[in-house]
């Protein structure tokens, strides 16, 4: 096989972590020809998307991890995948990208995750498609909905639509702290659809990443525990990643959500769940494949690349 990466900067991993790491490695190991590119790379000439992707060799060491290649001019269509690992934020040039990437698809590429799909399901808004799991939820920015939905339920969660890694997540308690410069911060004095959440306690016992791969729930996850007073578990924010198997709840909002996912064209998705709600669901470039395995010996890329190899007959 040969499978093209279209990633961030390769200098910009950390790949002790680095879950598109990870998939490269399992990929060379399996003998196929890894590649990456990057947004900029990308262009439609003559009528057909191109790419100058880059022939890249894992080293196996640490400090400099890859070799490269001359790049090349290819076609998409000439690989047998092309996986989409780009980080958000979800901004105008990545919904460019998608509608170069489903260009390409008809011309003949396989892209996971499907680009229509990244494109069509915002990783706060779609939890909104599956109401039976989700906490108390606003989305709006009209300042008296969100200042009454903070009346209501007194501890409420206000975060942007576009972020990750917990950037822009602020809890206002029930005096009120603060609220309205939140609001006008995240909103942009009412300019920016925003997301409110009532305040779920059991944070402190892990924001859990719930990991789906071609429709089947990975059997653990990694409860991402806050740190030193904060609100956020998320690792990019000092979170502790502890790897658990997953719990009955959580493998039935993955078993629920899962195949219907998968037949919208979503390889990998990374759910998110607190206590027994789900809260968000990442299909951008869901994480946390090293951690697992290293905790608990399950290999994620191992069933990642499993699962790509059967929808690339």
């Amino acid at each position: 096989m040969k499978i093209a990466f279209l990633a961030d900067p390769l200098d910009s991993f950390k790949i002790y972590k680095d879950s598109t790491f990870a998939m490269m490695r399992e990929a060379a190991r399996r003998g196929y020809a890894v590649y990456a590119f990057e947004q900029g790379d990308l262009a439609l000439e003559g009528g057909r998307v191109v790419a100058n992707v880059t022939p890249i060799t894992l080293t196996g060491d640490p400090d400099i991890w890859y070799g490269a290649d001359a790049p090349q001019a290819l076609d998409l269509g000439q690989f047998d995948a092309v996986i989409l690992r780009k980080d958000p934020p979800f901004d105008m040039e990545y919904i460019y990208t998608t509608y170069l990437l489903e260009l390409a698809e008809q011309q003949g590429a396989r892209v996971f995750n499907k680009p229509s799909a990244v494109r069509d399901h915002n990783e706060k808004l779609s939890i909104a498609r599956f109401p039976q799991f989700i906490a108390p939820t606003l989305v709006t920015r009209n300042e008296a909905r969100l200042r009454a939905f903070h009346a209501e339920h007194k501890d409420v969660i206000f975060k942007p639509l576009d972020g990750m890694g917990g950037v822009g997540i602020f809890r206002v308690t029930e005096e009120g702290m603060n609220l309205g410069s939140i609001i006008e911060t995240l909103s942009a004095n009412g300019r920016c659809t925003i997301m409110a959440q009532r305040f779920i306690p059991e944070i402190a016992k892990g924001d859990k990443r719930i990991l789906l791969i071609g429709g089947e729930v990975v059997p653990f996850c990694l409860a991402r525990i806050p740190q030193n007073g904060e609100v956020r578990g998320n690792l990019a924010a000092g979170g502790i990643g502890v790897a658990q198997p997953v719990s009955a709840r959580d493998r039935e909002i993955g078993e629920t959500l899962g195949p219907i996912l998968a037949k919208r064209g979503l390889l990998l998705v990374g759910l998110d769940s607190i206590g027994d709600y789900l809260t968000e669901v990442n299909i951008t470039s869901p994480t946390c494949f090293q951690e697992i395995s290293e905790q608990t010996g399950f290999d994620v890329a191992a069933m990642f690349i499993d699962a790509l190899e059967r929808a690339t007959p």
